[in-house]
């Protein structure tokens, strides 16, 4: 399911990922959705810190390596989500981890 790279509840702009593992692999098809407060469709996307033009579109499929953040208007930008073209890749799930958690790593070849 959809995981959130931001602790739930926070007043942030969080950007969603699917499959729900960083880094994310671009073979994987992935998927980042944009939530946070404001209009729905008002998200601005950014590639590499460059304004990516994908602007009014809540979520898109990734088909290039690089990291992706998104804005959205009151909640302003949220935490990059590094998608990457590489093997072998080890993976921990996408979602707020905390000292003491017990954590399911995954290697990617």
């Amino acid at each position: 399911g959809w995981c959130p790279l931001s602790p739930t509840g926070a007043q942030t702009t969080q950007l969603l990922v699917e499959p729900p593992w960083t880094p994310a692999v671009l073979w994987d098809q992935v998927t980042l959705t944009c939530r946070g407060s404001g209009t729905a469709g008002a998200t601005t996307w950014y590639k590499d810190g460059q304004l990516w033009g994908l602007e009014g579109h809540d979520h898109v499929t990734v088909t290039e390596s690089g990291t992706y953040t998104c804005d959205r208007p009151g909640t302003g930008h949220s935490p990059p989500v590094h998608v990457v073209n590489a093997t072998p890749v080890l993976q921990v799930p996408a979602r707020a981890l905390l000292e003491g958690d017990t954590v399911t790593l995954r290697c990617r070849l």
